[in-house]
This record gives C-alpha cells, structure tokens and sequence, in this order.
C-alpha cells in the first residue's frame, strides 16, 4: 500500500485542497480531502489530476517529426514520407523507437495509449519466426516505458478504394496484411495480455477493408478476438478524415464510409471512429453511441480539416483524443484543441464546458481503450495520475480549474501509472528520453 498526497488534486467533483490518495495493487482504494501530510506520504506538489489518455498513436511516425514541411505537399504526398520510414523498421528498431516514443509520451502527462498497429512484418510482406514480432516489440516498449497500452491490432487487405473498386497492395504496404481476415484471426489470436496491455482490433479503413470483410472483424472484436472469456474488445477505424476517401467510398459503395459501417453493421459502443473530419447530418446520427476520436494536432498538420466535435457530442458520440503522428506529444493541447478549433469554426467561445473537456482527456479515452475503470480519482479507480507544476511560467496564476487552457507537457513533473512512480521531479525512470528519441530515430531516418 502507498499513499499519495497533493495540495491540490482534481476530483470528480472539483478540485479539493489536501487531499490523500490510498493505492494499492495499482488501484485507488481510498481518495481522502482536507488532510494534513503523514510521513508516509508521497508528496506530489502542484496539482494533481487524472491521467490523459491518447486513444490513437503510430508510434514510428514520430520519426517524421520535422521532416516534413520543406515542399508543402498534402495528407497523400505525406503518406508516401511516412511509407519511407518503414524500410528501416524491424522489431529491435521497432522496440528502440516506440520505448522513446511512449516514454515521451508518460513525461508529457499520458498514463495509457491505444497503439493502431499494422506494421505487422518485414518488407515485402516475409513472416518473422514469430509472425507477432513487431506486436511483441510494442509491448515490450510499452512495458518498459511504463504506459498502459492497448494494442490496436489492424487488419489490411487492399492498397486503396477508388470509383473503379479497391486496388492490390503496392510494395510497402504487404507489410501491413495478413493476406486474409483468417489469417489476421489467427494471429491475433496467440497475443497475451498482461496487467498493462490489452489487445483490441482495427479496420484500418475502408480504403483497405472492403465491404464483405467489415461486419467478420467486427464481430471478432465483439467475441474477444478469439477469447470470448475476455468480453468484447475495442474496436477502432479511420474514418472520413480526407474527402477523397469519401467520394471513393460513395462511387464504388453509393455510401459514405460511416453510411457503409452502419449498412454492415459495425456501429456499436466498442467502434471508435478516428477523425471523423468530414461527416454528413446523416453520418453524425448514424454515430451515436459510438466513440470518435479527434487527433486536432495531426489533423491540422496535414491540412485535413477541422472535424464537427460540437455536433457529434450533441448527437451522443462520447469524444475523445489521440496524438496520431506523434508530430505533438502534448495532452493539454489535444484537449483544448478540441474547444479552440470550434471557437475557429463558430465564432463562439464556450463551445465545450471544462467538466466536457475534461472527460473527453481522460475517462472517455480509457473507456475506448477498454480500461472502463481509468481516466478518475476515486476510489475503484485505476491508480494513474499526473502532477502539474503551478509555479511554472505557463500555470502560474491561473485557475487551478481552467490550468488546461495553460498547461502543456513542460509542467507535468510526476506521474504514476498502476501506482508506479514513473516520472519524479520531470525525470523519467528509464533516463533521459532526449537522447533516446534521438538515438532511435536516427537509426530509422539515415
């Protein structure tokens, strides 16, 4: 048992002053307000609140960080950079990389990750000994780095869906298939977890699903994937993030992408939809009761748009964010994002309520993870939570309340995941993650 103890900590009910948090076995058994410090505690100073929780990343695009703005270019010229990167991934690589990334990732505030996983084997689609090498690596990175994963393993048929119908693999893209959805059944099927990774599934898109193979990965995820002991796991998409996917969809399909999810059935409480950019009226009601995903810091990267989050919330969509390329690895930002981008797009402020707001960076994520009992301090909850520093030249005088329209990753000095102490005074456990970025991605990038 470990007890923790804060200034200032953000509960469900607002922030409290001198409040205690009991731990034990990576649980929060008892969350306690108005308490003076015991010599037992672990002080944590500032304010400390809820983990973030980043509900869609591909860790090895962080390679491109800064890489990719010299000529201008678009989502699909970026594509062709990002396909670059992967020549020089093999599971050590892999591992090297995606430890850094998810380290990064702890420092900057985020306690779990939802890893979209479909660089599944080696160039020119050859089998690793063990087919789930690169998947290992992951887990293994995430594990070390100390983050709470689920692992998005994503099945890739087809190379692209265009009005004349979906289009073989090209050279890179065999790395990502399994060749058939058996094929991916079977090898997800062979993936254990562990008290800090979870496995779920994802259709890559409906560029590289078709049709007839939807409502099969559904359904898989809905039985577990191959465990149904387990119950139904996460199941995640890209979907309508660039116009041209839509009109691809709606010549070959007649619908659009979430019309097609909804025809074959794959809309459920499990689906997380990422991006969502750019959504009819009939598509935003189709998605109720769902999950979606905006990723602003990606989306605005690559120019893709600025998604209906307002609209879809009113509609019933439980909202939630990623950091998708990894181009910002910053919580704070995602989450403001979110209320900053609608401000741009209606002319108001107050678009989304800081209770909203807060919601969607923590509890919603965990819950389109798979990790229901995450994203809060109280008791039942798993014990992951982050300190922010109020001193600092961004927080400083601000509303402890509103510090998420301050903050960025630079003031998290603790965080805690599983009632581990990860990150003490700024400083992650494995060292210094500056030189291990830089060491990983020079590797991958020469």
């Amino acid at each position: 048992m470990t007890t923790y103890w804060a200034p200032r900590a953000t509960l469900p009910e607002g922030v409290r002053k001198r409040v205690r948090l009991r731990v034990e076995d990576g649980i929060i058994t008892e969350v306690t307000a108005g308490v003076d410090i015991e010599d037992t505690d672990i002080v944590l100073e500032g304010l400390v609140r809820p983990g973030f929780a980043n509900a869609h990343s591909h860790a090895f695009h962080r390679a491109l960080r800064g890489r990719t703005h010299a000529d201008g270019g678009n989502f699909w010229t970026w594509r062709e950079e990002m396909y670059a990167i992967t020549a020089n991934l093999d599971p050590a690589a892999y591992l090297s990389l995606a430890r850094a990334v998810f380290a990064e990732m702890v420092l900057g505030g985020y306690t779990v990750v939802g890893e979209f996983h479909y660089l599944h084997h080696a160039p020119e689609g050859v089998r690793y000994g063990d087919p789930n090498a690169m998947s290992q690596a992951l887990m293994t990175a995430a594990t070390e780095a100390g983050i709470r994963m689920t692992l998005l393993d994503t099945v890739y048929l087809t190379g692209g869906l265009f009005a004349t119908g979906h289009t073989d693999l090209d050279e890179t893209q065999v790395r990502f298939s399994d060749g058939s959805v058996q094929a991916w059944k079977e090898r997800v099927s062979h993936l254990e977890p562990t008290s800090l990774i979870r496995h779920g599934a994802a259709i890559h898109s409906v560029r590289a699903v078709p049709r007839e193979h939807l409502r099969e990965v559904a359904d898989y995820a809905a039985g577990g994937l191959g465990h149904p002991g387990r119950g139904a796991a996460p199941l995640h998409i890209h979907l309508s993030e660039q116009p041209g996917e839509n009109i691809a969809c709606e010549q070959f399909y007649g619908q659009t992408p979430a019309g097609l999810l909804e025809a074959e059935g794959v809309l459920s409480p499990d689906l997380t939809a990422v991006h969502a950019t750019h959504l009819t009226d009939a598509d935003i009601t189709a998605l109720a009761g769902t999950s979606v995903c905006f990723c602003p810091t990606t989306e605005r990267d690559l120019a893709d748009g600025i998604g209906p989050a307002r609209a879809l919330a009113n509609a019933g969509v439980s909202l939630c964010i990623g950091s998708d390329q990894n181009a910002v690895v910053d919580p704070f930002e995602e989450v403001r994002a979110i209320e900053m981008h609608e401000r741009l797009s209606s002319l108001e402020r107050g678009r989304f309520s800081l209770g909203e707001l807060e919601i969607i960076g923590t509890e919603n994520g965990y819950r389109a993870l798979g990790w229901a009992d995450g994203g809060a301090l109280r008791e039942g909850a798993l014990a992951d939570f982050i300190a922010i520093r109020l001193d600092g030249p961004h927080a400083a005088g601000a509303d402890p309340d509103q510090v998420i329209f301050v903050a960025g990753n630079q003031d998290v000095s603790d965080v805690v995941i599983a009632g581990e102490h990860i990150v003490r005074d700024g400083e992650h456990r494995i060292g210094p993650v500056g030189p291990l970025l830089a060491t990983a991605i020079g590797q991958v990038t020469s």
